[in-house]
């Protein structure tokens, strides 16, 4: 069997057990009928299109990133911006969020569908603040390698609907939040920086609900693995940390691994020089386990966002092997080109934009 496809195959079994329409799906039953749905992030659609058809049509707005705000119905009004840097239709769609729950009378019930990616695809600045300020902060963020805690917590700073903000403008009876986690620990004051908390103090009844996560997708991808026969040595969410650093940790086990799978989770961080080139934090991880396990037969990695992007690629991320890392390659990682390279080297995982984000998933096998 090619292991390359056995190894996507596993990891594609992770990222669908989370997909934003299934995970919503699920928990709808014995929810009360919204007047209104707002969904907000890169599974946004799917969550949406899921709601829509448990409850049929209704008002609804999708704050999204461009490109995934397919195969919804004509009624619902759509808003695509950017990601991972925002612009200026993150807050029109900020904005829309804003009014939409401001407009909502004092019976009403609303549902707030949330995920990663909504800190750059929606915003609606504090007095004072500028687009250009919104732009500087992001870059800045996304060059320092900060874990997504962090970053999180500085967005909120200019925020009029982060950490709780956007809900502190509702005046009905009941909001009920269901979110998709990106973030560790999945804590929904951190996903979408805080964008569907609730507020400190608020006069509504509320429910709250993580519909997936990064746990639920590696679980799903260790029964795939199970099913095919093989040994699962590994099951942990340990990519917290700069991506050489975990390169050279996992490094270590992959060599010394027996035949079988191991599967990781998490969301790497990558200190970017100032020009970087072509890439993201998985292809950068990837191309960094390619050094580690250079020469090594029969082990192959792949490791991809769970959302079908890589910084701002077209790319998922890589699958490597012991075969992968050649002339080029030590420049390309020193450069954040791992893209470029991956690339020539056949060696990308592209899907497309997948209807889910639970941070990042990673599959080894070896025989």
């Amino acid at each position: 069997m090619n292991k390359r496809e056995q190894a996507i195959r596993i990891w594609q079994a992770g990222v669908d057990a989370v997909g934003g329409h299934a995970a919503t799906s699920k928990v709808l039953q014995g929810i009360p009928e919204p007047d209104q749905i707002l969904a907000v992030g890169k599974p946004a659609a799917a969550m949406a299109r899921a709601a829509l058809e448990h409850f049929g049509e209704r008002p609804t707005l999708v704050v999204t990133k461009d490109d995934h705000g397919r195969d919804l119905p004509d009624h619902v009004t759509v808003i695509e911006a950017a990601h991972p840097v925002p612009d200026s239709r993150s807050l029109q769609g900020g904005r829309a969020l804003r009014e939409a729950v401001e407009a909502m009378g004092p019976n009403s019930y609303l549902l707030l569908l949330v995920s990663g990616g909504a800190s750059s695809l929606a915003e609606d600045l504090l007095p004072g603040k500028t687009l250009t300020d919104l732009e500087q902060l992001n870059k800045k963020l996304l060059a320092e390698g900060l874990d997504i805690t962090a970053m999180n917590a500085e967005r909120r700073k200019l925020s009029r609907i982060k950490g709780g903000g956007l809900l502190s403008h509702f005046k009905g009876e009941l909001a009920t939040v269901l979110a998709i986690s990106d973030v560790p620990g999945d804590d929904l004051n951190v996903v979408g920086s805080g964008i569907g908390a609730l507020p400190d103090e608020f006069g509504f009844q509320a429910t709250t609900q993580i519909v997936a996560s990064n746990a639920h997708a590696r679980a799903a991808a260790v029964e795939m693995a199970q099913s095919e026969g093989l040994a699962v040595h590994a099951n942990e969410e340990c990519l917290h940390d700069d991506v050489l650093r975990v390169a050279e940790t996992l490094g270590k086990r992959l060599r010394d691994m027996p035949n079988g799978v191991m599967v990781f989770g998490g969301e790497p961080t990558v200190v970017l020089p100032e020009n970087p080139g072509q890439g993201g934090r998985n292809q950068a991880l990837a191309l960094a386990l390619a050094r580690e396990i250079s020469g090594c037969e029969g082990i192959t990695v792949v490791v991809g966002g769970t959302d079908g992007t890589d910084g701002p690629t077209r790319a998922a991320g890589a699958v490597v092997d012991g075969t992968t890392w050649g002339e080029g390659a030590e420049e390309a990682l020193q450069q954040a080109d791992s893209g470029t390279f991956l690339d020539n080297a056949g060696a990308l995982l592209v899907t497309g934009p997948t209807g889910t984000n639970v941070m990042d998933l990673l599959v080894a096998i070896r025989d």
